[in-house]
């Protein structure tokens, strides 16, 4: 999924009606997946000058890149951190990590062809999803209407769950960032 689809659900489901804490850390434990991605893509592209084509269909699948997102990818190493977050019984690590984990598991069904080792350090395996989030040949037509639907709702949930003004702003603009963006996915991919 698109990270505002993370962001939207992982606030929904770990974050909603716990305080700003708990929701702080639901949305970084939502986005820490992709920070990776985002570093290095943001610094080859805009410091080193590399093509978007040369980030995105050679550096992305490299051994070097893969191996980095291997690590913020691993469900070993996040299910580690939300056993840690249950035995101190804490709000804000079990918000964290959980919503990364969620976002590591919608990853995992939603990646055809450009997925992430998610089994590190135990093995460098990398599923191959008949199913994808972008990828029309890979059933993204429905896949990606049910995504905005996830995020609608996600966003209703937390609208009602008792946003303040600021919060309606900026999980609004999360919104209108996710359907824009599944909106291109299906009409050039």
């Amino acid at each position: 999924m698109n990270t505002p689809a993370h962001l939207l659900i992982g606030a929904a489901v770990f974050g909603r009606g716990q305080g700003r804490r708990v929701m702080a850390a639901a949305l970084l434990g939502a986005l820490a997946p992709d920070a990776s991605l985002y570093v290095m893509a943001l610094w080859a592209l805009h410091v080193q000058g590399i093509p978007p084509q040369v980030v995105f269909d050679e550096l992305y699948f490299s051994p070097a890149w893969q191996s980095v997102f291997a690590i913020d990818n691993s469900f070993v190493l996040w299910g580690l951190l939300m056993t840690v977050a249950l035995i101190r019984r804490s709000p804000v690590l079990i918000a964290f990590a959980g919503a990364a984990l969620l976002h590591l598991a919608t990853d995992f069904v939603l990646h055809a062809g450009d997925g992430r080792p998610q089994f590190w350090p135990l093995t460098n395996w990398v599923f191959d999803s008949p199913v994808s989030y972008w990828d029309s040949t890979h059933h993204s037509l429905w896949v990606a209407p049910v995504v905005a639907l996830a995020c609608c709702l996600a966003f209703w949930s937390l609208w009602r769950g008792g946003l303040g003004p600021v919060g309606v702003a900026v999980f609004g603009l999360m919104l209108a960032a996710e359907l824009w963006t599944a909106r291109q996915w299906i009409l050039f991919f």
